[in-house]
Formats: C-alpha cells, sequence, structure tokens
C-alpha cells in the first residue's frame, strides 16, 4: 500500500523530463500545453522540449494574444483555448452501429478504444470542469460510456494557477487558483523547479518513482505567496450568492435584447467552455446501405436549428439563445446538477468576437431581493433503456394524408414494462433516431402513430408490413394515471396530441370501475385530419365516457362543432374540483386548456402536460430538449403544470 505524504516534495526543473517519461512509460498518452498557431494549445506532448517555455497570454474581453520572453516557465499561462474536454468528451465520437443482414437488423454499441492519458498542467478551474461533467456524464441518471471510460483510464497533473489573466474570475466560483480535489499530482511553479502535492495514491506512487525531495519551508512559502498573489490579482468579480435568483426572477429583462444586438451567436463561447456538453447526432452510412454508423458530435444552443421541433423552432432569437445559455450555465445547471456549470475560467470572455463579458452581463442581472425561486421539484424516475433493439412492422394503418400508425411486434421486456405517455427513439438504418409517443401498447409490441415533418419521419411512416427498425425505450416519466383513480378524468387532445393520450383512454375503459365520470374532447384542424376515426363509436357507447370532437375548419359535410377544443368544455356545467386532467397538443392549445380547466376547478398539481422538444439522444445527455431546469426526455415529457410554474408558455424558454 502506497503511503500518501504529509509534507510536499520538490522537482528541480529538468526532472519534469523525468514525469513526461515515467508516464510515458506506463503506457500513457501525455496530453499538455503546446504552442500553435499562434495559441496555447494542449496536445500530445513527448518530452519538456513540447512544453511553452518563456511563453504568456494576454487575454481581455474579445482578444487573446501571446507574447515571449527569456523567461523558462512552462505554465505561465492562464488557460488555453482548447480545454480537456476535447481528450474527455471529443467532438465526434462514434456511438452505435447498425448492420443489415438480408432483411434483419443487428445494433451494436461501439466501445471507446482511447488508449490511457495523463493530463498535465490542469488548471484548477478545468479541474472544477472535469468534476461537474463527472456529475454529469457519469455519476447522473445515464452514464456516457466513452467520457466515463476516457475519465477513468486518465492520471491528472494539476497546477496551481499563479499567473491568471484579466478574464478569470474562478475565485467567484471557488474553482482556483489552487487545485481542488481530484487530481493525482500538483505541481506548482517556481523558478528553480517545482512544489509537488500529491492527491490520491497513484500520484504518491508516481511522486516514489519521481524520487522528490522534500519542498524546503522557503519553498513551500514561495509557492504559497505566488498563489495569493494570483488570488488578489482576480479579486471577487461576481456575486454569485444573488446570481441564479437574479436570473430566473428577470427572465423578460430588456437586458436579453441588449445583449442579443452584440451575440452574433456565432457558438464560440460553448466551444471553448469546458463544460458545454450540448451534442447533436450524425448518421454515416456505407455506400451499399448494409451498413450504419451514429456519431457523437458537439452542438451548441447558438446554433441554428438546435430547439427546432416539427411546429417550428422553440428558441428562434437571438435573446432567447442567449438567455437559454446564461441561464443554464448560473441557475438551472445548479436546479439540475447541484452545482453552477460555470468554473469561472474565462475563455467564454476572451474568445467571444463581439467581446461580451459575462461577469457584466451577470452583474445586471444580480438580484436585490432574498431568494424567491423554489428549486426544481423533484420528479419521479424516469425509465432508461440502453441500446436498441429490432421489432418488426406488423401492420400499416393510414390515418390521414401525412400520419400513419405502425403497428409493431416488439418482443421486448421494457415495451412490456412501457407506461402510458412514454416515448421511444425510432430508427431505421441511415437515419438519425426520432422520438415517438407510443400511442397503444399490444400484447407483444406497441404502436406508433407518425406524422411525416421531415425526411426521417416520413421514411419511417413509410415502412410497410415485415419491415424492421429500431426501438430505444420506453423512455422519460408516463402520466401519472394512479393519481386519478378514484377521481373523474378529463382528457383533453389536439391533433397528433390524441396519440400520447390514447393509452390513458385504453387504461382508463379497461378498468373502468376505479375512476370517476371520464370526458375526452379532441380538436384536429379539419375533419380529415382526425386521428383514430373508427374508435370514436365506440369510445361515445361506453358507460360513464364522454366524447366530443371539434375541428377548426370544415366544408359542408360536416356537420360537427367547429372551433377551438376549448369551446367544448368551457360553458361545461361539471365540477373539475376532484378531477384530473391530462392534455397533450400544441403548445399553445395545451396554455388555453390549463386555463379553461383552472376555471372548471381542476389544480395545477392535478394538471398534467405532455411537451413536445427537440431530442436527440432521450436520455438527458445532448442538451436539445432542455427547459428551465427540466431535460423535457429525462424529466418529462408529462408534467404537471405545478411543478413547470412560470417555466410553460413562456416565449423562448
Amino acid at each position: 500500500m502506497v503511503t500518501m505524504p504529509e509534507s510536499p516534495g520538490f522537482l528541480p526543473r529538468a526532472q519534469l523530463e523525468r514525469l513526461i517519461g515515467l508516464l510515458r512509460e506506463d503506457g500513457r498518452r501525455v496530453i499538455g500545453p503546446t504552442v500553435s498557431d499562434g495559441a496555447i494549445v494542449y496536445d500530445e506532448v513527448t518530452s519538456i522540449d513540447d512544453l511553452p517555455a518563456g511563453w504568456h497570454d494576454e487575454q481581455a474581453a474579445g482578444r487573446y494574444r501571446l507574447r515571449h520572453d527569456d523567461g523558462r516557465q512552462v505554465f505561465g499561462y492562464a488557460s488555453s483555448p482548447t480545454s480537456w474536454k476535447r481528450f474527455t468528451f471529443p467532438p465526434l465520437v462514434p456511438i452505435s452501429r447498425v448492420r443489415r443482414d438480408g432483411s434483419s437488423l443487428a445494433f451494436e454499441a461501439v466501445s471507446s478504444d482511447a488508449a490511457p492519458m495523463a493530463f498535465l498542467g490542469v488548471r484548477g478551474c478545468d479541474l472544477a470542469a472535469l468534476r461537474i461533467h463527472d456529475r454529469v456524464l457519469s455519476q447522473g441518471p445515464v452514464q456516457d460510456a466513452d467520457y466515463t471510460a476516457r475519465r477513468r483510464s486518465a492520471v491528472v497533473v494539476a497546477v496551481n494557477c499563479t499567473r491568471p489573466a484579466s478574464t478569470c474570475f474562478c475565485t467567484s466560483m471557488g474553482t482556483g487558483p489552487e487545485a481542488g480535489p481530484g487530481y493525482d499530482l500538483a505541481l506548482t511553479e517556481l523558478d528553480d523547479g517545482f512544489l509537488v502535492d500529491t492527491g490520491s495514491p497513484l500520484g504518491a506512487e508516481l511522486a516514489g518513482r519521481l524520487g522528490t525531495r522534500p519542498a524546503t519551508s522557503a519553498q513551500a512559502a514561495a509557492a504559497a505567496t505566488a498563489v495569493g498573489d494570483a488570488r488578489s490579482r482576480i479579486g471577487n468579480p461576481v456575486d454569485t450568492g444573488r446570481v441564479r435568483d437574479g436570473l430566473l426572477t428577470r427572465l423578460e429583462d430588456p437586458r436579453w435584447a441588449q445583449v442579443a444586438e452584440r451575440c452574433l451567436s456565432c457558438s464560440n463561447c460553448t466551444l471553448v467552455c469546458p463544460t458545454c456538453f450540448c451534442t447533436g447526432i450524425n448518421q454515416r452510412s456505407d455506400l451499399a446501405g448494409q451498413e450504419s454508423v451514429s456519431e457523437r458530435v458537439w452542438n451548441s444552443c447558438f446554433s441554428d436549428g438546435f430547439a427546432r421541433v416539427a411546429g417550428g423552432d422553440f428558441r428562434p432569437r437571438s435573446q432567447d439563445r442567449y438567455r437559454q445559455w446564461l441561464t443554464h450555465k448560473f441557475a438551472t445547471w445548479v436546479d439540475q446538477f447541484g452545482t453552477s456549470g460555470c468554473v469561472g475560467c474565462g475563455r467564454c470572455i476572451a474568445w467571444c468576437p463581439a467581446g461580451i463579458d459575462v461577469r457584466e452581463e451577470l452583474s445586471t442581472f444580480t438580484a436585490t431581493q432574498p431568494s424567491t425561486v423554489p428549486l426544481a421539484i423533484p420528479r419521479a424516475t424516469p425509465s432508461v433503456a440502453d441500446g436498441f433493439s429490432t421489432a418488426t412492422v406488423r401492420e400499416v394503418r393510414v390515418e390521414t394524408a401525412d400520419t400513419t400508425t405502425l403497428a409493431l411486434r416488439w418482443a421486448s421486456d421494457l415495451a412490456a414494462a412501457g407506461r402510458p405517455g412514454q416515448f421511444v427513439m425510432l430508427t431505421r438504418p441511415g437515419l438519425p433516431a426520432i422520438p415517438m409517443s407510443v400511442s397503444r401498447f399490444t400484447d407483444g409490441g406497441i404502436e406508433l402513430t407518425i406524422r411525416a415533418a421531415g425526411p426521417a419521419s416520413a421514411t419511417l411512416a413509410s415502412s410497410k408490413p415485415g419491415d424492421h427498425v429500431g426501438l430505444r425505450g420506453p423512455l422519460g416519466v408516463g402520466w401519472p394515471i394512479d393519481l386519478a383513480i378514484g377521481r373523474d378524468v378529463v382528457i383533453v387532445a389536439g391533433g397528433i396530441g390524441l396519440a400520447p393520450v390514447r393509452p390513458i383512454v385504453d387504461q382508463v375503459l379497461a378498468d373502468r370501475g376505479r375512476f370517476g365520470a371520464v370526458r375526452l374532447y379532441y380538436g384536429a384542424r379539419t375533419p380529415v385530419d382526425r386521428l383514430y376515426v373508427a374508435e370514436y363509436a365506440a369510445w361515445a357507447s361506453r358507460q360513464g365516457l364522454e366524447f366530443a370532437e371539434v375541428v377548426d375548419r370544415a366544408g359542408g359535410d360536416w356537420l360537427g362543432r367547429v372551433g377551438v377544443v376549448t369551446q367544448l368544455f368551457d360553458q361545461a356545467d361539471w365540477d373539475g374540483t376532484s378531477a384530473v386532467a391530462f392534455v397533450c397538443g400544441p403548445e399553445r392549445m395545451m396554455q388555453a386548456a390549463a386555463t379553461t380547466l383552472a376555471m372548471r376547478g381542476l389544480a395545477p398539481e392535478r394538471t398534467f402536460l405532455s411537451l413536445e422538444r427537440h431530442m436527440e439522444c432521450g436520455v438527458g445527455l445532448c442538451g436539445h430538449c432542455q427547459m428551465g431546469p427540466y431535460f423535457v426526455c429525462r424529466d418529462g415529457p408529462v408534467f404537471s403544470l405545478a411543478g413547470l410554474g412560470k417555466t410553460f408558455g413562456r416565449e423562448g424558454i
């Protein structure tokens, strides 16, 4: 057993070459600071000669420059435009592969092939970023297998910062300038060498192999003074105690529009950030169409299309995107993961071409009142299904001109355990996986009702009996039907929103005696856009089930009601004080329905909505479906109106 030394050691400057050599002898790829293209960048180093001796950086808002002197310091810079995220969470990683063998499909995960690494020169802020990523990507409900494998095999040699830039604010975020927990070795650079602290048994073993001698009291004092001076130069520029509430209580502040006038939506801030983890999925196929690989790629909440869904983009304006980024980083990240998403490295300030200083923006939104915004309401743990499996198309039913129901044979234990309101990720070779609500659970399978809104959904909707598709799930939080036992049930659906609530109807009718009055209200664009028309008569004939429908527009042959769905119950004579409501449809329709239901006595904690957001991973790791403190795929798609609070219906969230 390796004994951890009680006091720091000292490594003469010339012996740093020995440390690099030992790490390489252990079969590790050593990553450290190098000079390339006018910047300090992290890349592979094989000797001390690769390190940036004598190089220093000058950083300010929208400015980064290197200068060189005759000094020997190799860690005399503040931060690099690259971060260690490039190696633990690379910009492009294959994550799954599907092969076609005749008419069948075989899905398989792609395992990480990263060689063991050693990170040399990790600042306190970047070490904190690694801890944040550990919490998000390794310690959450779902692990990112590639990230976890890379982190477990990495040795971390940290560096206590003694030369901060004018953009640094690690002191405000509690992440520096000294290195916090998580390192194996920590170095403090002095003129003649390095003070060495050990943070793990592996680090102690490395120090023993290096043969470090005990540091003198003068060397220890010099190291402490250098780090203390760095802390003094940085100061405390951000009042973090007031930031979260300041942001969340001023979501409509005119400052958002003002900063959007400068913001280019270029995504530089998210690309250089060491903690941003938003990703997308690319599909790559061979020319014969026999194999398709899904690749995880970096993405940004500033990117065009990042928040696009079938009905449009729910963050169309630059001010919406900037607000999303800043509030997630400094407010809702706290709600989701118990920590801020910022480490104060200052990269977003230096590399913003418009020179937007996040510290200045945060000071604008500093709250003047005590905390008034509650943390995110705890949700039921959603189900998480890992990996795709093959399902067979058993039957195809055309519902409308652009909507088709696929009845799938899916011999999966997970399918049998699925709950109304959950969704699956659906794919075929060469297509991105798309989220699809389960419209019915059947013996040995499920039904999916697909509206052809884009190339992927149109291709999937055109499937034929006997075709094979890939499914992952069921995922997410379903409808809490158990809460409605002994109560009246109100179901409100608009358009394709009838598909996610149909399993509620199935379950309530199958166990009719356990519920009070059941009312189903449905609205469609036109008579020919109505779903499941053949089932209406059976629904309406059931004792104790009231079914009413309405269309927005109608021709001369339509004898039913014309209008919006809320008109079906806004003058109703029933009392909703003991009812539970389930609502699904376009967001504007759900807002109107929630307001009208409240007038009928439906309490927010008994009104449940199913939300649509852009989902690519389905498990809360890609960031696309971020909505305030929630990931819709992981914490939803079903939410109570009380849980959503003022988040629901707010433009650009």
